[in-house]
């Protein structure tokens, strides 16, 4: 299983009043990838410019367009964060399908992402005990992303020092998008509402 593919896992399996938005899922799914192609030595970055190795399969068919995706023109690669955005339009949403046709999740009633009219859950499956065994091992990665969505604490000062300086370029941009993001939610929100307030009178 690929990183994003226990985030996806874990963020389903969460309990129904604890919801993640799936955009901010999806950016954090995009950095997800990077961090599995840093390390499969198919991309390495300069600064924070994204800079793509050997086109490889990587066996899983998210990740190989991921790889497909990165921008091979021209003497100035994509940033991190460029590539986040671009990548994570609806990346949450594309998982979902993907883990459902693999059998690894269904679609009871109810509610995990907001604004989605079906709740996907994992199913009873070796990938998804594996994804929790992983998440509650405090395994550095993971953690960081979990935390940047909100959804638990960053990892240990003892843990962090086993993420590479790469990974923690990537991981510092899933952190600054997903807090971008919910600024400008959070702005939406309060224009929405004054609007509101105005046409009351």
């Amino acid at each position: 299983m690929t990183t994003a593919q226990d985030l996806a896992l874990i963020a389903l399996g969460l309990p129904p009043d604890r919801t993640v938005e799936q955009s901010g899922l999806s950016l954090a799914l995009a950095g997800a990838e990077a961090v599995d192609l840093l390390e499969s030595g198919a991309l390495t970055l300069d600064g924070d410019r994204m800079v793509p190795g050997p086109r490889v399969a990587t066996g899983d068919r998210l990740l190989d367009e991921a790889l497909a995706s990165l921008v091979r023109r021209g003497e100035r690669y994509e940033t991190v964060d460029g590539w986040l955005w671009r990548r994570g339009g609806e990346l949450a949403a594309a998982y979902v399908e993907d883990l459902e046709k693999a059998g690894l999740v269904a679609h009871p009633r109810g509610h995990v992402f907001r604004r989605r009219s079906a709740r996907a859950v994992p199913a009873d499956s070796p990938e998804h005990v594996s994804a929790e065994e992983r998440r509650t091992s405090g395994e550095p990665v993971l953690a960081a992303l979990l935390a940047a969505l909100g959804l638990g604490d960053k990892p240990s000062p003892a843990r962090e020092h086993l993420i590479g300086d790469a990974v923690t370029t990537v991981l510092a941009a899933v952190g600054g998008a997903v807090t971008e993001l919910e600024a400008a939610q959070l702005r939406r929100d309060v224009e929405s509402a004054a609007f509101d307030n105005m046409w009351r009178g």
